[in-house]
């Protein structure tokens, strides 16, 4: 299958990415992407996408890191966008333990290498990358620093309290029904259409959140809806395993929303109360996802990981 065109907003520039395909040590394939910087190259950033994500996506963000003189190299994760889906049904996310992402992550890197891509190299991460982000810093991961945008380091379960959803994760998984759907994370549907723009918890600017649906229609093979029961049981044994590791010694930039309803705003000021060299940035209005949020909050957003990575590399 051939990679899907990448997507603008009016005003953004003609895409300059180089999309092509990696293939992890176990057999999956992984599509990834190459945005090269407009001018000067002071760096390479790797971005982490989050959950039900793809590179188009990030076309927007990509040029604004290259007109900042940064490259920058993404990929779908396993089981998302245009990568090797990981069971028969397309439409779910699932993964059975969060060690299988860093096979992608070590793909990613080695690609960084056979590139050339210039160095210092940052890490980008949001949500999901952000879990997935936080234990690469710690195997060594080769950046010199770090921005994590609304990173999931405790999963939001409001109403019901943690403890009834990690049972029920379990009880899912024990009955044999691992790679099934986890009802109530949304089923089969695009997970940007379970909601109208008024009730999304992603973003509050109604041109961005128009795009992801456009995209949604024109490339529904890039979409995926909800979770299946082993997904949501390996996310939260992820965010029990962040709570406990030690704090990556890389100087930190996250960005968070204090009214996130996908993550827990609770347990991403618990991991940066005690980061050395850590900054918190609070984005008061916005949602889950300020890199594509109304234009002063997401400038704010971009403007401080910028100044962020110029002052360590």
């Amino acid at each position: 299958m051939a990679p899907a065109p990448f997507s603008t907003l009016p005003g953004d520039q003609l895409p300059r990415a180089r999309a092509f395909w990696l293939r992890a040590e176990d057999g999956i394939r992984l599509r990834a992407a190459h945005w090269p910087a407009a001018t000067e190259q002071l760096g390479t950033v790797l971005l982490f996408q989050g959950r039900a994500e793809y590179l188009e996506k990030y076309n927007g963000v990509a040029q604004a890191l290259n007109e900042a003189g940064y490259d920058v190299l993404s990929l779908d994760w396993r089981g998302q966008g245009l990568s090797d889906r990981l069971i028969d049904n397309p439409h779910l996310s699932h993964i059975a333990d969060f060690a299988d992402y860093q096979r992608d992550v070590l793909e990613l890197v080695v690609a960084a290498g056979e590139l050339s891509l210039p160095r210092p190299w940052h890490l980008l991460a949001h949500s999901m990358g952000g879990a997935i982000g936080y234990a690469s810093l710690l195997d060594e991961l080769p950046v010199v620093s770090a921005v994590f945008s609304s990173p999931m380091w405790g999963i939001n379960t409001t109403p019901y309290p943690l403890w009834s959803i990690r049972g029920w994760a379990k009880l899912g998984r024990r009955i044999g029904g691992g790679s099934r759907h986890c009802p109530g994370s949304g089923g089969d549907q695009p997970m940007v259409l379970h909601h109208s723009f008024a009730e999304n918890n992603l973003t509050g600017d109604g041109l961005r959140w128009g795009r992801l649906v456009a995209e949604t229609d024109n490339w529904p093979e890039l979409t995926l809806g909800g979770v299946t029961f082993d997904w949501l049981d390996a996310a939260i044994r992820e965010c029990d395993r962040i709570r406990t590791m030690p704090l990556p010694a890389q100087p930190c930039l996250i960005a968070m929303s204090p009214k996130d309803k996908v993550v827990s705003p609770r347990a991403i000021r618990a991991r940066a109360s005690g980061w050395h060299d850590g900054e918190l940035l609070e984005i008061d209005g916005a949602r889950h996802e300020p890199l594509i949020e109304r234009a002063p909050l997401r400038r704010h957003f971009l403007n401080a990981l910028i100044r962020h990575f110029r002052s360590v590399g």
